[in-house]
């Protein structure tokens, strides 16, 4: 939550806004395993917009408003509703997979049962 190591919890998790450094400065982590994707893209629609969207609706609904009225009213609630939680939000996603050990997905492929044993 607060952009830094999930290992050491000292040095900074993000470059910028929401690009991820390379590694660690303090404690040398590599953070090539952190891959968010879209998830925290995802959970903001998912909790920020869908009310934001529903108060556009809302609004359209009960008063008719005009499109600039929705410009300066929806506008704003959306940008200050989606970006600020983006950041803490891939934090929090890369910490889960340094905390989890997630990695990519790989086949594993059985070893074969020896001459004359069933799996069974």
């Amino acid at each position: 939550m607060r952009g830094r190591c999930p290992r050491c919890g000292e040095g900074h998790l993000f470059n910028g806004f929401l690009t991820i450094a390379p590694a660690c400065e303090v404690c040398g982590l590599d953070y090539s395993f952190a891959d968010p994707a879209d998830g925290p893209a995802f959970f903001v629609m998912c909790f920020a917009c869908v009310p934001a969207v529903l108060f556009a609706i809302w609004l359209e609904v009960a008063f008719q408003a005009p499109y600039w009225v929705h410009l300066v009213t929806t506008l704003p609630l959306l940008l200050l509703t989606c970006i600020p939680p983006l950041r803490p939000l891939k934090g929090w996603l890369v910490a889960s997979q340094y905390y989890y050990k997630a990695e990519e997905g790989r086949r594993v492929i059985a070893p074969s049962a020896p001459e004359g044993r069933t799996g069974a």
